[in-house]
């Protein structure tokens, strides 16, 4: 990696209470990057997603965003710098025609304050299109999309109205084979364009073919953090599927010996 990374966290840790909710986390995202974020329910992954995009603040280590330190106060603050987060459950209006969804509270206006309709359509099917998607017919709610369709949806919106990094949460959860398929192919495009991009998600068969990076977390640690160079798809199963117990093993250790791990 050369330059400075768009996204960097170093030694990022969240408590809530006397609940260590992430412990000492580093991630690095760069433009032309897909940084993979890894782990079971209970890992720490939402407790990231919400650092990045604004939601919650970090209570130890350094956020920075193009080597500025930054402590968001809200996700309009991560947007304001380019960082757009799509979330699982996505904010859309089902009945709503797609055009109307995509520039949902950015709507163009022309004379008089009138919504300019044809803009809105044709941008947002030339936008769709160039992500892969020929929807002949914008108009139609985009409740009747699949769900692969409407997560590239939220993510060609995002990209439209200036996104430098994406941060997408478990866009291929609960997709069949086809649908997964579409987002993942969004997800290259947008590395290919430039973007920087921060996946979250439980399955490393969806990691593997997209990513660059790979961080793997358990009970809000990081258990391994590799290029792709340094480790194969069946490895990077190997480690989700091994942590749980490893780091259960680690933490008895400690426990029992009064030692602390070597920092990661």
């Amino acid at each position: 990696m050369t330059g400075t990374p768009l996204i960097r966290l170093t030694g990022a840790g969240k408590n809530y209470g006397n609940i260590i909710a992430l412990r000492e986390v580093d991630l690095e995202v760069s433009a032309g990057e897909v940084t993979c974020v890894l782990g079971d329910n209970g890992a720490g992954k939402s407790t990231l997603i919400k650092i990045i995009a604004g939601l919650h603040r970090h209570d130890t280590g350094t956020y920075e965003v193009q080597g500025e330190q930054v402590a968001f106060g809200s996700p309009r603050e991560a947007l304001d710098r380019g960082i757009a987060t799509v979330y699982q459950d996505l904010a859309v209006v089902p009945l709503m025609p797609v055009w109307r969804n995509f520039f949902l509270g950015s709507e163009r206006r022309k004379g008089f304050g009138r919504l300019d309709v044809g803009f809105m359509r044709k941008t947002t099917h030339g936008e769709l299109a160039a992500m892969g998607i020929d929807l002949r017919d914008v108009d139609q709610p985009i409740g009747t999309l699949s769900g692969g369709e409407r997560q590239c949806v939220a993510i060609a919106r995002a990209v439209y109205f200036g996104a430098k990094a994406l941060v997408l949460d478990e866009p291929t959860a609960a997709l069949g084979v086809k649908q997964a398929g579409v987002v993942l192919r969004y997800i290259v495009q947008a590395r290919e364009r430039g973007l920087a991009v921060v996946f979250i998600t439980h399955n490393p068969h969806h990691a593997y073919p997209v990513g660059d990076r790979f961080l793997i977390l358990n009970r809000g640690r990081s258990i391994g953090y590799h290029t792709k160079d340094e480790v194969t798809r069946d490895e990077l199963t190997g480690l989700m599927a091994g942590g749980g117990e490893l780091e259960e093993l680690a933490h008895e250790l400690e426990e029992a010996t009064g030692a602390h791990s070597p920092a990661e």
